[in-house]
Formats: structure tokens, C-alpha cells, sequence
């Protein structure tokens, strides 16, 4: 018997969880870890703080006994992370109360994609996700802050798509006076491929990043930019909560994603929790505190006592940052508030 699908104070669902097994980028992209604090001198955590695969596999397998479909892994950089394919093989043997797998991706930079492509759907992985934020060599650099080569992600994305982990999508996240000059380019290059660009506006997760509202390049400026060259028409959403805006190619050259946290936020069908390196769920991509699993882990908790703990922190979630911040409702991002930054708790 299935157990009962769980919601939110809003009437939410848990259907996506994405779980982040390293805090670890050999990046230090501006948006995110900018090197200027995530320096030489910045201590990582160390690896008995992280959970092990089988805890990972644990939560995974009560999240989806209570209503997850969708397992993403994230970083930092997933593929740093010593063994991944074990771990994807350990959760693309798990199965919903009906008997289906999870629908299982992974977001990456594509540094060490290429070498890991085929072990990684031979594991079970389903699709992967692959950040590039420029074909422009000096831009793409200047984003990635350590020297590392447009053609060698172009040439990961190949690889995945070559093995089997697509449709492979690649995402851009925008910073107007940075890339946004990019924004036609990357579109020229990637319809007709068969993969799926998507474009983020810039976010202010975490406090290091320096957000700005004025660096924020819209999705409707986007779209727009691109639709004067390659006209563009809406596309249907593939699922409730999905969080880009589909448009396609009027002359079928295949499909963009826009993805606008910002300016358009998608609060309302969000039913995503995520899952720390170090074994701390949260509810909100936004949030400023997490609650401790890993500690009943490795306390001794049953199943039905981690069970019941995913049950009052889902059921209690009141979270719509994006909807406030759009809204402009006073008090929303207070001074020194100190949010969780994008490494620790994945994208």
C-alpha cells in the first residue's frame, strides 16, 4: 500500500528532490563561487562530514516511498565527488510503492563529463544538465574564473548526448554587462542540435555573489532578443511545476527554456526539497537554515522516524521567496541575512 502523498501549508506536493553530494567545484564561476571568497584558503568540508552513499540511497528511498519521482544530483561539482557512478547505480535500483524507477539527472559543468559520459548511463543515469555560460571564449572564462575552454564543455555535451543522457540540456545563466551579448549566439549554436538551451536569470542565492537587480537580464528580454532573429512560440509546460517556460523554433529547429526566479517566480508549483552534502534538507532554494538529518541518521532513526521528520518539515513549509522578492515586500532580503550559498546546497 502506497504511503500517502505528502504536501506543503500550500498544498504543495514532494515530487523533486535534489541532492547535493559535494560542497567541491574545480569552478569558481562569479555567479556562485566567486573567487574572492572561495579561495586557496577556503576549507571545504571534510569527508566524514559528508553523508556516505548509503545514507544518500536512505532518504532517497523514503522520499520516494512518500511521493518523490525526480532525483537530481548536484554540487558544487557532482562528478568531483569520489565513486559517483556507485551512488547512481544505488539509486537507479530504487523503486516508487508502484514499482517505477526514479527519474534520475545530474547538473554539471562538464569538466570531467567526457571521461565518466558512458559509466554514468551504464549506472543508470537518465540525463544530465550542463552549465556553459558563453561560446565566447574570453566571456565563458571570465565567468568560469579558472581558464577553462569552451570547446572541451562542447565537447562533453557530445559525449553525453553520444551515451545515451539526453535529451541533453545546457544551461546559461545571464548577467546583463557580463553575457548577455552572448544570449543570440548561444541560441544560433544550439537549435538544430537536438539539445535543449536554457536561459537562468542571475539569482541572488547566497550573500557572496553581490547580487544586483539591475544585473538581472529578464526571460521576456531573452526571448525576446532571440525571437527577433529565430521567431519563437510558446510551448506547453511537460509537467505541473516545471520551472522553465518552454518556447520552440517556428521554423522547428527545436526549443528553448527560460527560467525566471526573478522577474516571473514559480513559487506557487514549487515541489522541490533539497538534501545537503552534509545531510541538511531544505525546503526553498532561498533558505537560511536546514533541518538536520543526518544527525537521526546517524543516531540510530528507523525508517518511519526518518519518515515522520520529512513529514512535519514538508508538511510545515510555507516558503515563496521569489514570489516576496518579486512582489518587493519590505523586510523580504533584510540586512546580514545570511542565505545558503549555491555550492552547499545545489542548484
Amino acid at each position: 500500500m502506497a504511503a500517502p502523498q505528502m504536501t506543503d501549508t500550500l498544498q504543495r506536493p514532494l515530487r523533486d528532490l535534489r541532492i547535493s553530494v559535494t560542497d567541491r567545484c574545480n569552478f569558481r564561476c562569479v555567479y556562485c563561487m566567486p573567487k574572492e571568497i572561495f579561495g586557496r584558503d577556503f576549507v571545504f568540508m571534510p569527508h566524514d562530514q559528508l553523508l556516505t552513499f548509503e545514507e544518500i540511497t536512505t532518504l532517497a528511498r523514503i522520499s520516494m516511498d512518500h511521493g518523490v519521482r525526480k532525483i537530481r544530483l548536484t554540487g558544487g561539482e557532482p562528478l568531483l565527488r569520489r565513486g559517483i557512478e556507485d551512488l547512481v547505480a544505488m539509486l537507479a535500483a530504487l523503486r516508487t510503492p508502484g514499482g517505477e524507477p526514479p527519474d534520475l539527472a545530474m547538473t554539471t559543468n562538464g569538466s570531467v563529463l567526457a571521461q565518466k559520459a558512458e559509466a554514468l548511463k551504464a549506472a543508470g543515469l537518465d540525463r544530465v544538465t550542463v552549465s556553459l555560460d558563453s561560446l565566447d571564449e574570453a566571456v565563458f572564462q571570465a565567468m568560469n574564473d579558472v581558464d577553462y575552454p569552451v570547446a572541451k564543455v562542447l565537447h562533453a555535451i557530445d559525449a553525453a548526448q553520444a551515451a545515451g543522457l539526453g535529451p541533453v540540456k545546457v544551461n546559461m545563466v545571464v548577467k546583463r554587462g557580463l553575457n548577455d551579448d552572448s544570449i543570440v549566439d548561444m541560441a544560433r549554436h544550439f537549435r538544430g542540435t537536438g539539445f535543449i538551451l536554457r536561459f537562468i536569470e542571475y539569482m541572488d542565492v547566497g550573500t557572496s555573489n553581490g547580487w544586483k537587480m539591475d544585473q538581472v537580464v529578464p526571460s521576456a528580454e531573452v526571448v525576446e532578443r532571440i525571437g527577433s532573429v529565430f521567431p519563437l512560440e510558446p510551448l506547453e509546460a511537460n509537467y505541473p511545476g516545471e520551472t522553465a517556460q518552454r518556447w520552440r523554433y517556428v521554423d522547428g529547429a527545436g526549443e528553448i527554456g527560460a527560467i525566471s526566479s526573478v522577474t516571473r517566480a514559480f513559487c506557487g508549483g514549487c515541489t522541490r526539497a533539497r538534501l545537503s552534502a552534509d545531510g541538511k534538507l531544505f525546503t526553498c532554494l532561498f533558505a537560511t537554515r536546514g533541518t538536520d538529518l543526518r544527525a537521526l541518521l546517524r543516531a540510530g532513526a528507523t525508517d518511519e522516524d526518518l519518515a515522520n521528520a520529512l513529514a512535519v518539515l514538508w508538511g510545515a513549509r510555507a516558503d515563496r521567496y521569489s514570489e516576496l522578492r518579486s512582489a518587493r515586500t519590505p523586510g523580504v532580503s533584510k540586512p546580514g541575512m545570511k542565505k545558503i550559498e549555491m555550492n552547499y546546497i545545489g542548484g
